[in-house]
């Protein structure tokens, strides 16, 4: 099982790192050791000072694939959940002055957490047109429509399907839109599809 990221795909979310807006998708990787279930804490790491959440739309692949055309991408997502990518921010941003990859910032223990429940493809009328909501204690910080994204869910599966073969069980995060900050002890993270609450997560210290 591969978790693969999508970065800088909602313009918004771009400007407010200071980021350049991509021309084509920002790919990487996390390793399956990145991966936090639904229902365990959010240990902050003790290697950074500046984690942030980034809450986004993940795909389940449902059958292995490479170079997908478009007008066939949607016959390969299985379901449709909710996570965080979670992000060293200040670890990050030393690695990108000096020009270093960014994996020890985004593919750290548990840095991608997936909701448990997982919406079948076939329920969404449009993968286009979703609303996601993060609340943070109560408090919306991010509010996501997929109609915003820079690269659209079957242009996603394309560019990947051009470099990775991708297999069934595979995620795909998309893209978080503007609104990341810190986290601190005792935050608790709600995701919502639309009305449906996703998960919560609670960070601990």
């Amino acid at each position: 099982m591969k978790i693969i990221c999508i970065g800088r795909n909602y313009v918004e979310h771009a400007q407010e790192l200071q980021n350049a807006v991509p021309e084509e998708p920002v790919v990487f990787l996390k390793p399956d050791t990145a991966l936090l279930k639904n229902g365990e804490k959010f240990w902050i790491p003790p290697f950074s000072n500046d984690i942030h959440y980034e809450c986004e739309l993940v795909l389940k692949i449902a059958r292995q694939g490479k170079f997908i055309q478009p007008k066939f991408a949607h016959t390969y997502i299985d379901s449709v959940s909710l996570g965080i990518d979670f992000t060293a921010r200040d670890l990050q941003n030393e690695l990108k002055k000096k020009g270093l990859p960014w994996e020890k910032a985004k593919a750290f223990n548990n840095s991608a957490f997936c909701s448990d429940i997982f919406i079948p493809f076939e329920n969404f009328r449009d993968i286009q047109d979703v609303h996601f909501t993060l609340k943070i204690n109560g408090e919306v910080r991010q509010m996501g429509h997929t109609k915003n994204m820079i690269f659209s869910i079957d242009t996603i599966i394309e560019h990947i399907s051009q470099y990775f073969v991708i297999k069934t069980g595979d995620l795909i995060f998309t893209g978080t839109p503007s609104g990341v900050g810190k986290v601190n002890p005792g935050d608790k993270l709600e995701g919502f599809i639309e009305h449906q609450k996703m998960f919560e997560v609670i960070i601990a210290g």
